[in-house]
């Protein structure tokens, strides 16, 4: 096969939210900078365009950058680095007037003031939203506005491989193009990876079938850890079948979560409230893990339905009426009459708990900075950390556009700063064509299909590392993983074609996904205490005194993680009670 290469200056992997911010951050800082930026989508079907809710930053008198960094932190369980959140709170307003500027069509008060909503898990109303397309307006801006610069190349519709790393830092990536099978080495000064969280993992989640934590494993396998992977959170209202999120902003507009009987059974339990028994008017608007903790607890009792695609309860909207569902809500109204063939404004809705988001990520520092040089990463991919045990819902959106931003002025400045490419890196090319040669191009035999694969990887995932976990749920969930990565070794890829071969991209994302599982139960394995999203039913407190510590999973020579720990940057707020709604 010949050599194909390209060469720029920053390299981007991932042309959502973060990758599309990051790449206006770099325009900003040098126009004389050359721009790759590379996905595995079209940008406008990355999945930020999936976020519905709203987008958290502090706008309004009564509210305070203070009260936003304490939502954040509490929310997270004390998980978070409080220096990131500080800078997060502080530059979030910033990114959100910006955005306007460009174009985002954010909803307004009757007085033209900036409306807000209220999100679960914060005291104050700050979620600043479109509708309930909030993602979709906002990647429409980015993409939009990054459009303008004529130094950013476009690379739609390609997988990256492996990071290039050659005299100690990353100088570029490996990149499958899925239209012609065509394979290029695309050389750059810096990198930046934002690509995404790894929701498909597991098998219900409200995430799109692209997330499949591409840009986390050749990171890891590149030698940089990734970062408390044991936090998955799950969103406590998807539909059942499909995963499909039906967005927190239902609750926000006073929707309620009832039980098979009618009961708004969330009255029952602690949701991490001052008060002995949740305010009635509020309580749906509890944390997303505390929720969903309660969803199994009520199953447990007896008292959720039962469906074909497993448990549920009903969010009911009825009450609202058909002007707030239509003019606040439509989005849900339209995914509920497509995907349910029910309306919401007449019939309730059936939800259950779906993964959502991963807190943990490829670890990097406030500058999105990697313990690799020349590697940066920002959004869901990454780990920075702003989210902790447990992310707020609306803080999502915001990160992508500080982080995102940061990382790509620190990628600008790292790439003005390096003369050029090692001569290293047509050999390391070299050396990936064999492997993706030899392990999927042009392999033959093999009795393991990868759908087989990935659904007992599912299974082990939902069974062993879903909202409560024990020691030896998690033991058993390791060796069978293990396994599942032995069998992977004996995969059969039947389509040999180049053009658009399905079957060797789902091949190479599986094998991204079970190293990302394999993280993530090593992770909780080692974690022996409760705390936001990781609750082992074995370890039933948060333990301060031997786990206040950030988790690291490096990959050890046989492939497998090896997890180490660092200290929570502690600034102003001790760990104390987790409470919401003081």
């Amino acid at each position: 096969m010949d050599h194909i290469s390209y060469e720029s200056d920053v390299l981007i992997i991932g042309a959502g939210g973060a990758g599309l911010r990051a790449a206006i951050a770099v325009s900003e800082k040098d126009p004389k900078l050359k721009i790759s930026i590379i996905s595995k989508v079209y940008p406008m079907r990355s999945h930020t365009v999936s976020a519905e809710g709203g987008a958290a930053a502090v706008i309004k008198d009564n509210d305070s950058l203070d009260d936003h960094a304490y939502d954040t932190i509490s929310g997270g369980d004390w998980m978070t680095d409080q220096d990131a959140v500080e800078i997060f709170v502080r530059e979030a307003p910033k990114e959100m007037i910006r955005l306007e500027h460009w174009g985002c069509p954010w909803s307004r008060q009757k007085d033209g003031k900036v409306a807000v909503r209220p999100f679960g898990g914060m005291k104050k109303k700050r979620t600043w939203f479109a509708a309930d397309k909030t993602g979709f307006h906002m990647l429409h801006t980015l993409f939009q506005t990054s459009l303008k610069y004529s130094q950013i190349q476009r690379f739609d519709e390609w997988f990256v491989t492996r990071l290039l790393v050659d005299d100690g830092r990353c100088q570029g990536a490996v990149a499958l193009e899925i239209s012609t099978g065509q394979i290029a080495a695309i050389k750059a000064k810096s990198v930046i990876i934002c690509s995404g969280g790894a929701g498909k993992v597991f098998p219900f989640t409200t995430n799109a079938n692209i997330k499949t934590g591409d840009g986390m494993a050749i990171a890891y396998r590149a030698g940089v850890p990734l970062k408390d992977m044991e936090f998955v959170q799950y969103h406590p209202t998807g539909l059942p079948f499909t995963g499909i999120l039906i967005t927190e902003a239902c609750r926000a507009e006073g929707g309620h979560l009832l039980n098979k009987n009618g009961y708004r059974y969330l009255q029952d339990y602690d949701l991490g409230k001052p008060e002995p028994r949740p305010v009635l008017r509020s309580m749906e608007l509890g944390p997303r893990d505390r929720l969903s903790q309660a969803f199994v607890q009520e199953r447990e009792k007896g008292q959720t339905l039962e469906g074909p695609y497993g448990d549920y309860v009903h969010l009911d909207l009825r009450h609202l009426g058909k002007k707030i569902i239509n003019e606040k809500l439509p989005f849900v109204r339209e995914l509920c009459l497509k995907y349910e063939n029910i309306d919401p404004i007449k019939e309730m809705i059936p939800v259950r708990p779906v993964v959502h988001y991963m807190m943990g990520g490829i670890d990097t520092d406030i500058h999105g900075a990697t313990a690799l040089s020349g590697l940066f990463a920002a959004g869901e991919c990454a780990c920075v950390s702003i989210n902790g045990a447990n992310r707020l819902g609306s803080n999502s959106l915001t990160e992508l556009l500080v982080f995102g931003a940061r990382a790509g002025e620190s990628a600008a400045n790292f790439a003005l700063n390096q003369n050029g490419s090692s001569k290293g890196l047509d050999f390391l090319y070299k050396n990936e064509l064999k492997r993706l040669n030899k392990q999927f191009l042009n392999r033959t035999g093999g009795t393991e299909k990868i759908v087989d694969i990935r659904k007992a990887m599912h299974h082990v995932m939902e069974n062993g590392a879903g909202i409560y976990r024990t020691e030896v749920a998690l033991s058993d969930a390791q060796n069978e993983i293990q396994e599942l990565k032995s069998k992977f070794k004996n995969l059969r890829i039947s389509d040999t074609s180049k053009t658009f071969n399905t079957e060797l991209v789902g091949s190479l994302e599986l094998s991204c996904l079970l190293d990302i599982a394999e993280s993530v139960i090593q992770s909780a394995l080692f974690r022996k205490e409760s705390r936001g999203s990781h609750q082992r039913s074995d370890f039933k407190n948060r333990d301060d005194a031997n786990y206040l510590s950030h988790s690291l999973a490096y990959r050890n020579k046989n492939g497998a993680p090896e997890i180490k720990y660092q200290p929570v940057a502690i600034t102003k707020w001790p760990p104390g009670e987790r409470i919401y709604g003081k």
